[in-house]
């Protein structure tokens, strides 16, 4: 049998002189792998006699000890430095700065709806909504609209293929249905509100082909044209934070209403710039008037006894008048810039609604 002193220190020699785990792995298979040296060696007890193999066997178990005992410790070292190497080339520099985390914003229609919302909600109304497709019945012919109303040619309405009793659907063009829905399932006496998604052929600086509106109705037996103004005036100041803002209203007409009113709001124009309150200009924000007693017989509800009013107004118009956004189109931009300019952090609706109204 060879001197197993020299084979112990040649094969220890090559165990730590092993650079990394693959080459101590070499190293390991040629001491001790399945045609290793030492393996080699012990396939030879079996030629000795029995005195013989008992020390060469206890010799070579020994070796086979001190080989994996220098091996575990070569691989605890080189594992050590693999770690070592690791957390160095991934270190971090808590030092530097963390990374700016960019803030949601509220969009100023979502947050004009809330505040909307929220003033009428205080008057007792709740909200109402209905499909964005409609049928000609619910969108032109039950609110009293002739046949022969511009807002019925295709110049003016999104027309879709889908025909429902002889008539073509529509994209709604106000939110107005949601109102002939509500008189037909509903008892008075109704109070509602209805904000929601429009579509109209329409597209420029104050028009958008999908707009926002909010409507309301009120029907009982007792509601008359004050309610109405008291109603709208206190919205509007309430809505504008102006205790003393003038509001007036001036005859109109429209098919569902009669009579009929636009709304009106004190402004002035300073180097330019509109200014909501006093001053010896108006601008007109929404319309309105006493439910037409046709529309009432078309839902079913007797008009000798019951009456009411309705109004109507673009979330989009009231949002740039208050938050002083020049051009509509910039809300469906998607610009970030623009949202974190004009959004809101939070949607604070009781500190923002004017608490002069009340």
């Amino acid at each position: 049998m060879e001197n197993l002193d020299e084979i112990k220190s040649e094969i220890t020699g090559q165990v730590a002189a092993a650079a990394d785990l693959d080459a101590l792995e070499q190293a390991r298979i040629g001491a001790l792998g399945k045609k290793g040296r030492v393996t080699e060696m012990m396939k030879g007890l079996g030629a000795m006699s029995a005195d013989e193999r008992k020390e060469a066997g206890q010799a070579l178990n020994s070796l086979k000890g001190d080989i994996n005992a220098a091996i575990d410790a070569r691989k605890d070292t080189l594992e050590g430095a693999h770690i070592d190497a690791q957390l160095e080339a991934e270190r971090i520099d808590v030092t530097l700065p963390a990374r700016r985390i960019s803030a949601g914003a509220i969009h100023p229609i979502s947050q004009t709806i809330e505040e909307v919302v929220s003033i009428f909600g205080e008057m007792g109304f709740t909200v109402a909504e209905g499909p964005d497709i409609e049928e000609d019945w619910y969108n032109f012919t039950a609110l009293n609209i002739p046949p022969d109303h511009p807002a019925r040619q295709e110049h003016d309405t999104f027309y879709v293929n889908a025909i429902k009793d002889g008539q073509r659907m529509v994209l709604r063009t106000h939110t107005s249905p949601v109102q002939i829905r509500t008189m037909q399932t509903q008892k008075p006496p109704i109070r509602i509100i209805v904000p929601g998604r429009t579509y109209r052929c329409d597209h420029d600086a104050t028009h958008s082909p999908m707009f926002h509106q909010v409507e309301g109705l009120m029907i009982d037996e007792a509601t008359h044209m004050g309610h109405l103004k008291g109603c709208l005036i206190d919205f509007c100041r309430a809505f504008f934070g102006a205790a003393e803002l003038p509001v007036r209203f001036r005859p109109s007409y429209f098919p569902f209403t009669e009579p009929s009113a636009e709304v009106d709001i004190g402004c002035s124009f300073e180097d330019g710039t509109l200014k909501i309150g006093g001053g010896d200009d108006w601008l007109e924000i929404l319309g309105s008037g006493m439910v037409n007693p046709n529309v009432l017989e078309n839902c079913g509800i007797d008009s000798t006894k019951y009456q009411g009013f309705a109004f109507g107004m673009g979330i989009e118009r009231i949002a740039m008048l208050k938050y002083g956004i020049p051009d509509l189109r910039t809300f469906y931009d998607s610009d970030l810039r623009w949202l974190r300019h004009y959004g809101f952090a939070s949607l604070d609706v009781p500190s923002m609604v004017g608490r002069a109204a009340r």
